[in-house]
């Protein structure tokens, strides 16, 4: 009874209306979602949108901005002072300046108009679709400019608001921001004609209030849009966006003030500032600043000098404005020639490093390609990149910084690891197109065991846009949550640099704002570095979290046509690393020569001139100019420090053998005595085994013209040359010609058969067994079609394979007289024949194929076999000069072999990756073309094929057959990329028994020929015993493979980092099979004092027991790389 008394009062108190006062009806979704383009886009709307209120006044005209130019001739860049020396001549809007790749300097006077003077925030907005950089009066660089709509402001100075002339420079470059390609299709080769139109030159008032909705009306939308249709934020976030518009009055200032209102309901109230990220809910996405700047592209190098300037001077401003900001940028040679040719910036970089604002990252010279360069190099890398960093900054990196490289080889962990960094960034693996990488976050393990954490964004980009859906993707891709659910968000403009914009740093704080306010977009966090990302998926480890693991290397599932594109600065690589190999080794023994014969030597270890051949390199081994995927201006720049390399190198191999006594050979008068000067032939061998090799000597003005060879004997160091008798040979090789066309060589250890060019049978007569399948043709080269999908001089698609044709000789067979070649040199006779005798032995024997590929193009290929030496490696040998003049063409090389695999063997740097031979699974078919280094086996029970090459990277192994890579003729980004003359050196090597040492050994003999000097008598056992004085013995595994001067030693340091007193010898050994190993370092007469096993960056880590005999007992784990420092 009381109940229904209350019942009453409640519905009394009731507020809500009794009768209906309208119909409403229930919004279109789809419609109410489609309308939010209209408040914030160009087009019919635009003037009476938000757009028509992002700015309350404009100056421009010569009243308040005069311009005036000096355009710069013949392409050249001048630095501030010498640019701004000379006249500049009266300019204006609307005027075009070029051509590609120029320089013009504007000098600009601006005042201020008295109707803008009291506005809030003043900007200068410069735009001619070409990249440019505000420098100050006085030659300080303060702010890079993209053109074409991004990045084109400039903050006025406060003081400049007086009514009063100030004035001010630009320097504009005459390429955008991917460079000059025409089109719209920025891979294609740069057109050389290209200008470019000055269409902004004003002073704006900015209404940052307007500004400020923009953005906030930005993410709105994207969760409008982003969110699922069935979720209450996407309902919510579709309301408060058009409620904005709703309240939005064109020309009404005030009712922007209210949409900012309204935008608060979704994205809470601290948006304007970095407090938005005070919250203490804990955050799962950790956004970084990042401008990634490739070193050579679609620009040349001095290019990318100016663009390192642009992007840094854009993040120290940004860095002194949002106090949140995190800039983390890789490559020593960036901040080196930042340091070179902008000394201030350089200096205002420093100061926020040291703020930890602006973080130093990556621990490496350049962001090289890691398929392609020697065990050496990658370490070289990691020690310049490493001692930069710390004796500029203070630090060594922590973390492996490389985003975008094609693929990362199997030892690089181990690498990392050895040059102090515990921790691997990328994410390129995104972009495989047959197979998804299945992992996030994990731990990468090398081919010896060692790990380190990985990450792989799983926004998969280094160049996000900091969207929502940038944000969103951080944790909807990421593929390790079992683990951990963080991520990096590494955003801001790169490739062609720029770096983050104050746009997306205000778009982050919102995506904040929007996580606190309303959930469901992952919580995103600005102000943590790197290392704190990793610092904390560390100690998860240490608490017992799992990570997941990948063994081997991270085959990038595309750009495999990188191993084989620009050939010619491949081979100058190979060589350049090999140069450094004999250079360090030389110098080294010269400078410890007085440690053994007590006498001052004048030699000094050219330190200075050896940092700056490695500093080329090393900048050549960047990711776009080693595989081949820049423009044709970059590859005249890299032959141009490529020829340095090597002129300096002959200047200073000169120098130091000379400081050892041993000098050109210039030949002998007679068989068995000395030359003119009374010295006598040596051979020289740089690596750490004794070889043995039949070799033409160089000839003199007095021989007779006919090829003279001697046999090569040597230790480590020097060894003796035989001038052998063509009358009474011990050994001998023959070639005849059977039948016409048809062609058998043979030495004591193998029997070929050359068919119209091919070899059709390759006997092993020790066993009586041919490794050629019957009805298949050895030595074949093939052609095919190579149009990948996009990507020209990146790609190879699997279906090229299907294009297949094989090239034949070009005629019926004939041999001159003289047994030489007629015809042209480096031309196809008209006249002789295909295949033709060229050298009849007894120590060598030639046969030379002639093979037509088109009426452009050919090949002249010498096949050739020595006179077997017993306990010495015999192979048959192909020397290849081709002229190549096709267009999307592939050509390979074919050796089918009589061997059953289903892996095949393939050297990496410092081990073997194992690769399938077969198509089972889509990750098998995915590695249809792969990279390799010297060798190449297939080998099962009892026997092996070994292919070696002085050149060449890539390679297939499908079933039986082994294919090297030869030539590619891709058009863009450069349309004459591999056009021209090639050498091109490989051999097959066929072992009884599976691959071990034979083959290791064979490689490198095959790639460092022995060399000729000579020397008087007198002097040659004291050089010969100081050049052998180290020495590796024991598991013919381990391999020595660098000698050189220790860093820091006092007689050596560039006074970089402390020195140490003394001298000291660093050896880097691997174990190159795959097995524990055990070895001995024999110090021979060297005073050596103490032996340290030691990092890549040459810390000492462990004392080792030195015998009284001066050795030292090394045990390596499989594929162990290890340095030791013998302290003299």
């Amino acid at each position: 009874m009381g109940g229904e008394a209350q019942q009453t009062a409640r519905n009394a108190a009731s507020q809500y209306p009794k009768l209906a006062e309208k119909p409403v009806g229930q919004r279109i979704h789809n419609i109410y979602r489609d309308r939010l383009r209209q408040f914030t886009s160009g087009g019919q709307y635009e003037s009476r949108n938000l757009r028509s209120m992002m700015y309350e006044g404009r100056a421009s005209g010569k009243d308040h901005v005069k311009l005036s130019v000096y355009s710069v001739p013949d392409l050249a860049r001048p630095p501030f002072n010498e640019a701004t020396s000379h006249p500049f001549k009266p300019t204006s809007v609307g005027e075009s300046f070029g051509p590609s790749w120029s320089t013009h300097w504007f000098q600009i006077s601006v005042t201020v108009p008295s109707d803008l003077q009291d506005k809030k925030h003043l900007e200068f907005h410069w735009d001619a679709n070409n990249e440019g950089l505000v420098w100050s009066e006085d030659g300080e660089p303060l702010q890079g400019l993209t053109g074409g709509g991004e990045r084109i402001e400039w903050i006025l100075p406060s003081g400049w608001r007086d009514g009063k002339e100030h004035l001010f420079y630009i320097e504009m470059a005459c390429n955008g921001m991917f460079g000059n390609a025409l089109g719209g299709d920025n891979i294609q080769p740069p057109g050389p004609d290209r200008y470019f139109k000055l269409t902004t030159a004003d002073i704006v008032a900015v209404n940052l209030d307007a500004r400020a909705l923009f953005v906030d009306f930005w993410i709105i939308g994207d969760a409008a849009r982003e969110f699922p249709d069935d979720s209450w934020e996407e309902h919510k976030a579709l309301q408060v966006a058009n409620d904005i518009m709703d309240h939005f009055v064109h020309g009404d200032p005030e009712s922007i003030i209210k949409c900012r209102k309204i935008a608060q309901e979704y994205l809470g109230e601290k948006v304007d500032s970095a407090k938005v990220y005070e919250n203490g809910d804990p955050a799962i996405v950790f956004a970084v600043g990042h401008c990634h700047i490739d070193s050579c592209w679609l620009w040349p190098w001095d290019e990318t000098k100016r663009k390192v300037a642009r992007s840094w001077a854009n993040q120290c401003d940004l860095l002194d404005r949002y106090p949140e900001h995190r800039f983390v940028c890789s490559q020593a040679q960036q901040y080196r020639w930042l340091e070179q040719h902008y000394p201030s910036l350089y200096d205002r970089v420093k100061a926020k490093v040291k703020a930890g604002t602006f973080q130093p990252i990556g621990g490496s010279w350049v962001e090289h390609d890691t398929n392609l360069p020697s065990g050496e190099s990658l370490v070289r890398q990691f020690l310049y990149g490493q001692r930069y960093f710390e004796s500029h900054f203070g630090e060594r990196s922590t973390t492996f910084w490389l985003p975008d490289t094609f693929g990362y080889s199997s030892q690089i962990p181990q690498l990392c690891r050895l040059a102090g960094m515990s921790r691997f960034f990328t994410q390129k693996l995104s972009w495989n197109n047959i197979n998804k990488f299945p992992h996030t976050t994990f731990n990468w393990v090398a081919l010896d065991g060692t790990q380190v954490l990985t990450h792989m964004a799983p926004a998969e980009t280094y160049t996000a846009e900091a969207h929502f859906g940038d944000v969103k993707r951080s944790v909807s891709q990421h593929k390790s949550m079992d683990q951990d659910n963080t991520s990096l968000l590494v955003f801001g403009k790169g490739d062609g640099g720029g770096g983050p914009t104050f746009m997306q740093i205000e778009k982050l704080r919102r995506c904040r704002g929007l996580s606190d306010k309303i959930g469901l977009l992952p919580r995103v966090k600005m102000g943590d570095s790197v290392d704190d990302f990793f610092a904390r998926l560390e100690k998860k480890a240490e608490l017992g979290t799992k990570y997941v693991t990948w063994y081997g290397e991270l085959y990038f599932e595309l750009h495999r046509g990188t191993y084989t594109t620009q050939a010619n600065n491949k081979r100058n690589n190979r060589q350049s690393e090999i140069l450094m190999h004999d250079l360090e080794y030389l110098a080294t023994m010269a400078t410890v020569k007085g440690s053994l014969d007590g006498k001052d030597s004048s030699f000094r270890y050219p330190k200075t001139d050896f940092d700056e051949m490695w500093e080329k390199i090393l900048l050549c081994q960047f990711h776009d100019c080693l595989p081949g995927s820049s423009i044709e201006m970059c590859y005249d720049d890299s032959d141009e420090m490529y020829a340095e390399v090597f002129e300096n190198g002959q200047r200073l191999l000169n120098a130091s053998l000379e400081s050892l006594g041993i000098r050109e050979y210039k030949g002998l008068r007679d068989e068995n005595s000395s030359d003119k000067d009374g010295h006598y032939p040596v051979a020289f061998n740089s690596l750490p085994w004794s070889r043995a090799e039949i070799a033409k000597l160089p000839s003199t003005a007095e021989s007779s013209g006919s090829s003279q060879y001697g046999l090569l004997r040597s230790e480590p160091g020097l060894g003796e040359v035989e001038v052998l008798s063509d009358t009474s040979p011990t050994s001998v090789a023959s070639v005849t010609e059977i039948h016409k066309g048809v062609f058998e060589m043979s030495n004591s250890e193998y029997k070929a058969l050359i068919e119209n060019g091919v070899i059709t049978s390759l006997v092993d007569l020790s066993l009586n067994r041919e490794l050629i399948p019957k009805g298949t043709k050895a030595h074949q080269f093939v052609l095919f079609d190579d149009k990948p999908l996009y990507w020209q001089a990146w790609d190879v698609e699997v279906y090229h394979l299907e294009s297949r044709q094989e090239l034949s000789s070009a005629g019926a067979s004939s041999m001159s007289k003289d047994g030489e070649s007629q015809g042209t040199e480096g031309q196809l006779s008209a006249t002789a024949s295909a295949t033709q005798i060229t050298e009849r032995g007894p120590h060598r024997v030639s046969v030379v194929v002639e093979t037509k590929i088109s009426e452009a193009s050919w090949i002249k290929t010498t096949i050739s076999l020595a006179a077997s030496i017993k306990g010495h490696p015999s192979y048959v040998e192909f020397e290849s000069e081709v002229e190549w003049h096709e267009t999307m063409k592939f050509l390979k090389v074919e050796f089918p072999v009589d061997i059953r695999n289903t892996e095949a063997s393939y050297e990496t740097q410092y081990g073997i990756m194992r690769r399938p031979t077969h198509y089972n699974t889509s990750w098998d078919m995915a590695k249809f073309e792969v990279c390799c280094h010297k060798w190449v086996d297939l080998s099962e029970n009892g026997y092996g094929v070994s292919i070696l090459n002085d050149s060449k990277y890539g390679f297939a192994t499908s079933g039986n057959l082994m294919r090297l890579s030869l030539l590619r003729a891709p058009k863009a980004p450069d349309a004459h990329a591999d056009m021209g003359r090639h050498h091109i050196r490989y051999a097959i090597f066929p072992h009884i028994g599976g691959l071990d040492s034979r083959t290791i050994r064979a490689a490198f003999n095959f790639n460092n020929p022995m060399k000729v000097y000579s020397m008087p008598t007198s002097s040659s056992t004291p050089t010969s015993d100081l050049l052998s004085s180290i020495k590796l013995t024991g598991d013919p595994s381990l391999v020595l493979d660098a000698i050189k001067r220790g860093e820091d030693d006092e007689d050596v340091s560039r006074g970089e980092l402390s020195q140490r007193k003394g001298k000291s010898i660093i050896l880097r050994i691997y174990d190159s099979l795959g097995g524990k190993s055990r070895g001995i370092i024999v110090t021979g007469l060297l005073p050596v004092k103490k032996v340290w096993k030691c990092n890549l960056l040459e810390d000492d880590e462990e004392e080792l027991a030195l015998s009284k005999d001066g050795e030292v007992q090394v045990e390596l784990r499989a594929f162990e790389v290890a340095t030791y420092r013998l302290q003299l």
